[in-house]
């Protein structure tokens, strides 16, 4: 039987649950400073998994039992790498026309800023139709101004789990996260990009897994 690695975050709910039980939703998401939505897939996966029990009108309670779902099992052990996709990126000092033609010609809602192929900043479809409302001239705009900078942008890498990467997706209100490989230039972290992970790839992975793939 494999063991499921909890998120730090589910750790703390079962923390919360052991010494408060029976507590509601409610009280542990202001306990963590959360809106219960926000909370809703961490307390999903521990129910599922057995060790919370969820009581209609009483709230949460840590089970002993520690029942295990085979499915959740599987879900918890699927690595980024086995999801990820090919990441589209663009260079800072291109135009946000240019920009935007790249974005449709390839289908995505995000697009990777890069700088020697390390990634230094994100742009979006909100970010485009931001500007492109307004009066500026987006032919010659760079999307360097627009851009949505490092160390502002989450990531995962590819030996996290595709469950953690759901997760941000869903926590961060993004459509895609980069898939990066961590290096070290003597103090300074970088990030090369060597994929992306979409709501796209999170829902082929759940249509695979429902068709026993």
């Amino acid at each position: 039987m494999q063991v499921i690695n909890y998120t730090p975050r589910q750790e703390q709910i079962i923390t919360i649950v052991k010494n408060n039980e029976p507590i509601t939703s409610k009280s542990i998401a202001s306990m963590l400073g959360l809106t219960r939505s926000a909370l809703r897939t961490d307390l999903s996966v521990l129910t599922m998994s057995g060790v919370l029990e969820a009581r209609p009108k009483v709230g949460y309670i840590y089970s002993k039992k520690q029942a295990r779902n085979p499915l959740l099992d599987c879900i918890m052990n699927i690595k980024v790498k086995d999801i990820m996709s090919n990441a589209v990126t663009v260079k800072e000092e291109s135009t946000v026309y240019d920009a935007i033609v790249h974005l449709f010609l390839n289908d995505v809602g995000t697009l990777f800023v890069v700088n020697n192929n390390l990634l230094i900043g994100a742009v979006s479809r909100k970010d485009f139709l931001k500007i492109a409302i307004g009066n500026t001239d987006i032919h010659k705009v760079p999307v360097g101004i627009i851009m949505t900078r490092m160390p502002n942008i989450v990531f995962v890498e590819k030996e996290d789990t595709a469950y953690l990467a759901a997760q941000r997706i869903i926590d961060h209100e993004v459509d895609s996260l980069p898939v990066v490989e961590k290096s070290l230039d003597g103090t300074k972290e970088s990030y090369k990009v060597i994929g992306k992970v979409s709501k796209t790839n999170a829902t082929k992975l759940f249509v695979q897994l429902g068709q026993n793939k």
